[in-house]
Parts: structure tokens; C-alpha cells; sequence
């Protein structure tokens, strides 16, 4: 009797799923074991070093391409270079030329600082900036000089535009200027025009000097020119305080308001002049103050160049 052959065309094993499974176990030992034990780094170091021809072989293509895109642009990139000398020349051609015009404007600052001191007939400190303090109510300034220069408390901070501000701390070797803007300060000045004396205060608002309690029909308005009055000894007469641009009037009160733009511009310069003038119940101490501020204005300015 013929038995019935059935031809197996495959061969039958494990199913998909088992051996998915399988793989997925082994990868996670895989990682666990490659992330814990050290011992697998010699092998993790040849597989790297089998695999490193084939990675070279991979990036061969991407290699070429850029070493022949280097060579295309040889000529753009030389040229490109060539400018950027030419230009760098010409910035060295005008710094040159432009020398003799700083020169001339050192010259210029030490003759200013000159007329200053004379101007004020006071003995006078030049000073430097340290740092601004950091506060969102006060605008102070520290500078690198102290009552050992012959600065005490009270004494009046100017520069060339005009009243920068008054001393309010002195160290040995340093002393703090609160600005004209702060509330702390108050100033008697008097309005160019028409000789009318005020007293100016510190705003809220930035950037800002305030004139205060006077009478609503007093006659000032935009435009004046405020400068201290020399009232009280301590702020010489003549100096720049600000220009009037608001004036506020109140019927009702009888008093009036005005806003004031500061001469000077603190934020601008690193140098200034405390005036050595006499504050509180006597004379300011003046160590060898006068001798020396001709020398120390010479120092300043040679800083400019």
C-alpha cells in the first residue's frame, strides 16, 4: 500500500512572539549590565575599534564632498579675507589720522578743568568713580577718595556742565556723593533770568530736580536757567544746576511746582571735582589740598588719552 508523503517547505520553530520577547529581556540585560559592571568596557572598546573602518567607509562620501566644496570656494573665501584686510587697514588709517584731534582735545579738557578751578576760587579734590551702588530708590556715587585728601561730609561734587552732587559718607580712603537727583539733596539756587531764589530738591521722578513751596503767581516758567545762589556757604554761587521744563501751578493752594532737566550728566564721565569749601561748625581741613590740585587735575587728564 502507497503511504502519502506531506512535504514540509518550512521549518517549524518558536513563535514570533516568544522570540521578540527574548530579544526584548536581552537588550534590557544588555544595558543593565553594559550601565553597572565596568568589566564590559574591553569589550565595548574592540567592538568601537571592529567598527571604526566601517564608520570612515560611511563618512568617506560626506569627506569628499566637503573637501571638493572647500576647493570651489578657495577663491570666494580668499577674496573675502582680502576685504576684511582693507578694511582693517583703512579703520588703522583713520585712528592715525585721528590722533592729532584727540590730542587736541586732551589740551582742550586740561584747560577746562583749569578754568574751573579758577572760576569756583575754591581749593578743589578730582576724584574717580569706583562703583554706582546698586538701589532702585537712591543714585549715589563712590569714589576713590577719602578724608585723607582733605573730602569731608557736605562738601559739593561738580564737573564741566555743572552741580553734579553733595558728599554724604567719607571714609579714610573713600567717600559717597548722593546725586543731584536724589531726595536727600537740597540746593539753594536762584532762576538766571530774573535773580528769584528757590530751593531745589531731589524728584521722584528720574533724572528729574524738583523746586518746591514757592507762590503760584512767582515768575518762572520754561525754559529758565537755575543756578545756585550761594546761599548758605556750602554751594559757591554761579554753578549750573538745570533748566526748568514743567511748571506746575496750584490756584487753589497758592503754591506752586516746577521740574528741572540736571546740567550735568554723572553717567557720563568718571572724573569730578569736590569742591573744598567749609561745612559743618568750622573750616574743612585742606592737607596740602591746594598745592596738589593742579598735579592731581595733570593725572586726571592724562587718564583721557
Amino acid at each position: 500500500m502507497q503511504r502519502h508523503v506531506t512535504l514540509r517547505l518550512f521549518r517549524r520553530g518558536p513563535a514570533a512572539e516568544v522570540i521578540l520577547t527574548f530579544l526584548v529581556l536581552f537588550s534590557i540585560v544588555l544595558l543593565f549590565t553594559d550601565a553597572t559592571w565596568s568589566k564590559t568596557n574591553p569589550v565595548r572598546q574592540a567592538i568601537a575599534t571592529t567598527l571604526y573602518p566601517f564608520q570612515r567607509a560611511v563618512l568617506f562620501p560626506r569627506d569628499m564632498l566637503t573637501m571638493f566644496n572647500e576647493w570651489i570656494n578657495a577663491a570666494a573665501l580668499i577674496k573675502s579675507e582680502n576685504e576684511a584686510l582693507q578694511r582693517q587697514r583703512i579703520a588703522l588709517a583713520q585712528v592715525s589720522a585721528n590722533a592729532a584731534l584727540l590730542s587736541a582735545e586732551n589740551t582742550q579738557l586740561r584747560r577746562l578743568l583749569g578754568v574751573l578751578e579758577t572760576a569756583v576760587d575754591r581749593p578743589t579734590v578730582v576724584v574717580e568713580v569706583l562703583y554706582e551702588p546698586v538701589n532702585a530708590f537712591t543714585r549715589r556715587i563712590v569714589f576713590n577718595k577719602g578724608s585723607r585728601a582733605g573730602i569731608a561730609q557736605g562738601m559739593p561734587v561738580i564737573d564741566e556742565s555743572g552741580v553734579v552732587g553733595q558728599i554724604t559718607r567719607v571714609t579714610p580712603m573713600t567717600s559717597e556723593a548722593a546725586m543731584l537727583t536724589d531726595e536727600i539733596v537740597s540746593i539753594p539756587v536762584q532762576v538766571l533770568r530774573n535773580g528769584l531764589r528757590l530751593i531745589a530738591f531731589g524728584s521722584s521722578s528720574p533724572g528729574k530736580v524738583e523746586v518746591r513751596y514757592f507762590s503760584s503767581d512767582a515768575d518762572i516758567r520754561e525754559g529758565d536757567q537755575l543756578v545756585t545762589s550761594g546761599v548758605g556757604g556750602v554751594f559757591p554761587a554761579g554753578l549750573a544746576v538745570g533748566q526748568i521744563d514743567h511748571v506746575e501751578r496750584n490756584p487753589a493752594s497758592g503754591f506752586a511746582r516746577a521740574e528741572a532737566k540736571p546740567a550735568s550728566h554723572p553717567e557720563r564721565y568718571r572724573h569730578f571735582l569736590v569742591l573744598q569749601v567749609p561745612v559743618g561748625d568750622g573750616l574743612t581741613s585742606l592737607p596740602t589740598a591746594a598745592a596738589t590740585s593742579s598735579t592731581e587735575l595733570a593725572g586726571a587728564t592724562d587718564k583721557t588719552k
